[in-house]
């Protein structure tokens, strides 16, 4: 591990004898020389790893489940043109709860955090539910982002608490599994709740799920407890973070459709986001606690990782989003049927992201995987911009299941790097940071292809309709699957092909950031997975008198590891102790 000198407590000779921040290595179950809650009591990982799953499955299936139901309530509510913030509200809150969820998790323990995003979530879930317009489900979306942020990261944090690096592999890998299942879930529920009880159902189908996730974190999540005093909270980069990522998203959402690029708005808004971004950067290197620490920056991996991790979103959630409406748009399939269609997507991301976990754990190596699974994304969807409403829908099932393989080979194993590269005292700010700027790229995919999307088809609407279709087909924004289907042969050829030559080249034109992202992976740098999980521990002082860090190694070499009874594994020499203490790092 990297150690900077700055990152060393400052001490003084001639001061009063402070405790040594020391590292333990959990080797297995707690003991009693380990710090209390080190390590899960026997039996209990399983129900924890389904208390965590649970929690993960609320938060993904939100961002899939309305991808079927968007053209039925859009069309209800009247608010086509305003389509692209039921998804992108819920990723844009996310966006921005996610660092501060896992800042708040390093320094109060992820036990209670989780328990309150699972409970606003569900909030916002009843407030959807009631939603008598799209103002309405727009606020309830963002709430159900703020909860979702805290589930989404809590979740895989609180895996690294207890799992080390080398068998985490296997788990990060069923995580993804979770979220593959939650693309395919989600559409289908979405669909068979329009076509049957009503897409509101989409909304309170979260409090049952949520209820038994809530239950399984009050029971049986035994995560370590804080240690560390009161937090301090960045107060200042929470504000500028939130609103750097919201002028970004409405630049990309407003501009070239509700508002031209060189609109005094547009341009006030992205010289916001300059102006935030900058900011947010110089106060991260002042204050005591930052939100999003920037000597994360100074690991390679985590640099490599994050910006890779930024494109893949893009890419992902610029199909995910809108493949749902296009398949029942373009091919005339109904909603339930439209979920359906992504099961190839789904299946492929469940094994190869379970595969891929098992033999990360089993060899240890890591690094080809995501190279691999980015070129894939990229021909992916280089392939879904050839897709056209004539012909058959099995061809964009097999571009979905290759898109799918791309995404299980890349998505968790780069959490897992970053992971593997800092010490489980900055876990939680380190997967919400590279977390982040993948929601990004997730925020981005959406906002970018939605706006790019409804503008191309106004304007092809435009062009192509002519003035008695226009009248036959009514109005624009209330356009749904029922109604397209209703249509005279010659207007629905005209619509469904309009629909498909407004979407599918955006998907070309993004496929290079899976190339860029496969580039830039390949200067990973293959680090060792940790075997034991390091933690920090208050000791005796040193006879120097200062407050001092002691390195990984050091530590390792002074406190003995322990097995699966807790019976000492193997115990340094003397000399190798005083070798040991000689490498404490202080200012």
């Amino acid at each position: 591990m990297t150690h900077h000198p700055e990152d060393a407590l400052k001490g003084s000779a001639s001061a009063p004898a402070a405790p040594v921040q020391k590292t333990v290595s959990d080797a297995g179950p707690a003991t009693p020389s380990a710090t209390p809650g080190s390590a899960i009591p026997k039996g209990t990982l399983v129900p924890l790893f389904i208390g965590l799953m649970l929690a993960m499955l609320l938060a993904s299936l939100n961002q899939t489940v309305f991808s079927t139901a968007l053209p039925t309530i859009v069309g209800e509510l009247n608010g086509v043109s305003s389509m692209v913030w039921v998804i992108t509200a819920f990723i844009l809150a996310t966006t921005i709860a996610m660092p501060i969820y896992g800042k708040l998790g390093d320094q109060i323990g992820r036990k209670p955090l989780l328990i309150f995003a699972i409970s606003v979530f569900m909030g916002g879930s009843v407030v959807g539910g009631l939603a008598p317009d799209m103002g309405t489900l727009i606020v309830a979306r963002v709430v159900q982002g703020l909860g979702g942020g805290g589930l989404m990261i809590l979740s895989q944090a609180a895996i690294a608490d207890v799992v080390p690096a080398r068998e985490r592999g296997k788990y990060m890998g069923i995580m993804g599994g979770v979220f593959a299942l939650s693309s395919v879930i989600g559409p289908l529920l979405g669909g068979w709740f329009t076509d049957g009880p009503g897409w509101r159902w989409a909304f309170w189908i979260n409090l049952p799920i949520g209820v038994v996730a809530l239950l399984a974190a009050i029971v049986f999540l035994k995560l370590p407890r804080n240690t560390r005093g009161r937090p301090t909270l960045d107060w200042g980069g929470m504000a500028l973070i939130a609103v750097a990522t919201t002028a970004m998203v409405l630049v990309t959402t407003w501009g070239g459709g509700t508002y031209a690029w060189t609109d005094p708005l547009i341009l006030g808004l992205a010289a916001l986001f300059v102006l935030a971004a900058v900011a947010f950067v110089l106060v991260e290197r002042r204050t005591a606690e930052p939100l999003i620490p920037m000597t994360l920056f100074r690991e390679r991996n985590f640099v490599l990782t994050t910006i890779s991790g930024l494109f893949i979103g893009v890419a992902m959630f610029g199909a995910l989003g809108y493949m749902p409406t296009y398949l029942q748009m373009s091919f005339g399939l109904e909603a339930s049927v439209a979920g359906l269609m992504m099961i190839p997507m789904m299946g492929a991301m469940l094994i190869t992201s379970t595969v891929s976990g098992q033999l990360v754990s089993k060899y240890g190596k890591y690094k080809w995987y995501p190279v691999a699974g980015s070129f894939i994304i990229a021909i992916a969807m280089g392939l879904l911009s050839l897709m056209d409403p004539h012909q058959p829908v099995w061809v964009a099932c097999t571009y979905l299941g290759l898109l799918g393989i791309g995404l299980g080979l890349s998505m968790q194993i780069l959490v897992l790097v970053v992971q593997n590269t800092f010490p489980i005292s900055m876990v939680g700010t380190a997967t919400a940071s590279n977390n982040y700027f993948r929601q990004i790229g997730a925020t981005l995919g959406s906002s970018l292809v939605g706006s790019l999307f409804a503008a191309r088809l106004a304007n092809l609407f435009t062009e192509r309709l002519p003035a008695s279709g226009a009248g036959q087909m009514g109005n624009a924004d209330s356009l749904t699957p029922a109604v397209v289907a209703g249509l005279p042969e010659s207007l629905h050829d005209t619509v469904i092909t309009a629909y498909s030559d407004a979407l599918t080249p955006i998907f070309l034109w993004i496929a290079p950031l899976g190339l860029l992202a496969a580039v830039l992976l390949m200067f990973l740098k293959q680090k060792p997975l940790a075997t034991r999980i390091e933690r920090s521990v208050e000791t005796e002082p040193l006879a120097t008198g200062s407050m001092s860090i002691v390195s990984p190694e050091a530590a390792r070499a002074t406190i003995p590891a322990r097995d699966g009874d807790g019976h000492v594994a193997d115990a340094s020499p003397s000399a190798d102790r005083k070798a040991a203490r000689s490498e404490v790092l202080s200012r």
